[in-house]
């Protein structure tokens, strides 16, 4: 049995920078990381269920209709941008009187529909690495690896924050890893053109 390059281009795709990433960060960082397993288990079934739809087709349709894909930029540039700002806002808030609170599940699987970092990798990994299986077996396929190797990222990503949310525990060091989280989180919003 040979190895699939197919989970080493997913799973690369899901674990580089981008809005989830960051998120997960600020959030272990922020609320720690029971509070944000919401937030993970969130994103990994709305990676999943998103992946497994673009196999069944829905990319390509994406494709075929630039004035779609365009829309979704521009929705998903203006969510990423007010998540910014909402990390940015929080700057000067200890954490302990922060009312903010971490993601839903329901939220963080919806945000994926305005996700472009993630919608890139789907839709390469559709048309790149496609079994020429019937569009059901496709979309499952692309469902069940989205979804676990995801899951594993989002685990991951989050301990991180969470760890970092632990060092820096003075309130210098809190503003200066908020500021980077904010400034990370706007650039995402603006590779969304690019």
């Amino acid at each position: 049995m040979s190895f699939d390059p197919f989970y080493m281009f997913v799973f690369v795709g899901l674990a580089s920078p981008g809005p989830n990433i960051v998120m997960l960060i600020a959030s272990g960082a922020r609320f720690g990381f029971r509070r944000t397993l919401p937030h993970v288990i969130g994103i990994a079934s709305g990676v999943a269920i998103t992946a497994g739809l673009t196999g069944l087709g829905l990319g390509a349709l994406m494709l075929r209709y630039p004035a779609v894909s365009l829309a979704l930029k521009v929705a998903a540039a203006s969510w990423i941008f007010y998540l910014g700002f909402r990390l940015y806002r929080s700057l000067n808030v200890p954490k302990a009187e922060s009312h903010d609170k971490p993601f839903t599940v329901i939220e963080a699987a919806l945000f994926q529909w305005f996700n472009p970092k993630f919608w890139a990798v789907a839709l390469a990994a559709g048309a790149g690495y496609g079994l020429g299986q019937p569009p059901l077996q496709e979309g499952l396929r692309m469902a069940v690896v989205f979804g676990c190797l995801n899951l594993m990222v989002c685990l991951f990503y989050t301990y991180a924050g969470n760890g970092l949310g632990r060092l820096f525990n003075t309130p210098v060091l809190w503003h200066r890893f908020m500021t980077i989280m904010a400034i990370l989180m706007g650039l995402s919003g603006l590779a969304v053109f690019f």
